[in-house]
């Protein structure tokens, strides 16, 4: 494949352009090492590298043109220079120019906030109705449901309609973006839901896409490490929304403080869901438990498969994304209601001997929070309730306490371990989480660095009636130690617990 440079330049607003626009250009590439001959090379700024380093190696090797925020020193006679204001952000529209802009012929709607984005958009792309044109990890699992092909970018996996994709980061660079797109085009999509991180949005992975949707679930502490402040991060999230075109709809959760900060100066539709005050769409728990939840929404009666009210915020934000993409309120609810949970998101587990493990994504104070309430509002005072937690390495050190503190508050028994250390010593981590603890916490604690053996242990001390929730990793299947990954999945050591107790009882 192939594309003339002016074609490619169509939609970037160039400070200035040295030398001629007529070539025919190979490749779009952000990777110095990727560079072939004919190729377009964009010095994007990174974390920890500046791509400006590179443009005499690229040129060497024969790229054609460069794209940059500062002209070289020296410039090459054969090569053709594009001063832009922000590189990231002219890839972003390169990109989806090379791939023939693919979310012009996609209902591509994307789904911010520090919780809920992978169950929002995975159930979305599920659900698939055969007779009116429809609307969306909860939307992509409403749309395939329904019968449409439908694509999805989610931290667990993306999807071209049924074929995975393994995914390295929660939204993809942008390159990487428009060729999956591309393809589900090819493949026939017709819709497309994207988890929009943080980081995407401040990194201009998303610039160049047309969005027809965007959700807003909550906002609460995480990825300090990188944006530094709460302030920051919130912005960040906001960037999405302040780049919606005006034919798109913004959907906020209006219980969170932030929901009316993402919606000043969007172009787009502006609507809310809520499940405590007057809202476009609202909902209201009518019986929860462990196995799932009754919900009244819009006036209907709904049987769900999940539970707790961070699930039936989820669940709201699914059923107005799909009612504003046109879907029908009735077939919709019916839909919702053969939907389930998605992997390591309070995933139940039932041992022989009598008690629940909930296997759950939670990382940040506030998720735990919510899986943790959600468990003591079902079982009660009479309930007992362990928790096995830990906290990330390399990350924002500040939630470490505050993690253990919610815990233990939440907690009959707390038992602390690692969770991915990556670059840190796990014993390390620990004290920064026991910091968070009183003495009467410390009692009814125990610390095991090990998690497989924390699990099991959780697992001795439980009884008939106990729940052992078990924080932090959820989907992933293994654990980072000095930058290697290793194969651990939660689920799995339940289930051999389990296996165990049945062999026992037999």
């Amino acid at each position: 494949m192939s594309k003339i440079l002016s074609q490619l330049l169509s939609r970037i607003k160039a400070v200035s352009i040295t030398g001629a626009t007529d070539k025919e250009i190979s490749s779009i590439e952000s990777d110095s090492r990727k560079i072939t001959p004919g190729a377009l090379f964009v010095a994007v700024p990174g974390v920890t590298v500046d791509g400006h380093k590179f443009i005499p190696d690229v040129v060497k090797a024969g790229a054609t043109a460069v794209v940059c925020q500062t002209l070289p020193d020296v410039l090459d006679s054969d090569v053709t220079y594009i001063k832009v204001e922000c590189c990231a952000s002219a890839l972003g529209f390169l990109a989806s120019e090379w791939y023939d802009n693919p979310t012009d012929k996609l209902k591509l709607v994307g789904v911010t906030g520090t919780n809920g984005k992978t169950t929002i958009a995975t159930l979305l792309y599920n659900m698939r109705v055969r007779h009116t044109p429809p609307p969306a990890t909860l939307l992509y699992e409403m749309l395939r449901m329904m019968g449409y092909k439908t694509g999805l970018f989610s931290t667990v996996c993306n999807y071209v309609d049924g074929r995975a994709v393994p995914a390295t980061q929660t939204t993809p660079d942008q390159l990487t973006l428009n060729r999956l797109m591309h393809e589900m085009v090819e493949e026939g999509c017709e819709y497309a839901f994207m988890e929009v991180s943080s980081h995407a949005a401040d990194q201009h992975r998303i610039d160049g896409l047309r969005f027809r949707g965007a959700i807003f679930t909550n906002l609460t502490r995480d990825h300090l490490d990188y944006h530094k402040t709460v302030d920051a991060y919130m912005r960040a999230k906001k960037r999405f929304f302040d780049i919606l075109p005006a034919d798109a709809f913004a959907l906020v959760n209006a219980d969170d403080k932030a929901g009316q900060f993402m919606l000043q100066n969007t172009a787009a539709k502006k609507y809310t869901y809520s499940l405590r005050s007057q809202a476009d769409f609202r909902c209201k728990i009518i019986e929860s438990r462990l196995n799932g939840t009754l919900l009244n929404i819009d006036r209907h009666e709904v049987e769900v498969l999940f539970t707790g009210r961070f699930n039936a915020y989820n669940l709201l934000a699914v059923y107005g994304a799909t009612r504003l993409l046109g879907f029908d309120e009735e077939r919709t609810l019916v839909d919702m209601s053969r939907l389930v949970p998605v992997a390591g998101r309070f995933q139940t587990f039932e041992s022989p001997r009598g008690y629940t493990a909930i296997v759950d994504y939670a990382h940040t104070p506030d998720a735990l929070v919510n899986v943790l309430s959600t468990v003591r509002d079902v079982v009660g005072t009479r309930g007992k309730i362990i928790t096995v937690v830990g906290a990330g390495g390399n990350r924002d050190r500040g939630k470490r306490p505050i993690m253990a503190k919610e815990a233990s508050r939440l907690s009959d028994k707390l038992i602390l371990t690692s969770d991915n250390p990556r670059f840190e010593n796990p014993d390390d981590i620990l004290n920064d989480m026991v910091e968070g603890l009183d003495a009467d916490d410390r009692r009814r604690m125990l610390r095991i660095a090990d998690r497989r053996e924390a699990i099991r242990t959780a697992a001795q001390f439980a009884q008939k009636g106990y729940v052992v929730v078990i924080a932090g990793k959820g989907h992933e299947n293994y654990q980072e130690i000095c930058g290697v990954k290793h194969h651990f999945d939660d689920k799995e050591v339940v289930q051999e617990i389990f296996n165990e107790e049945k062999e026992l009882q037999q």
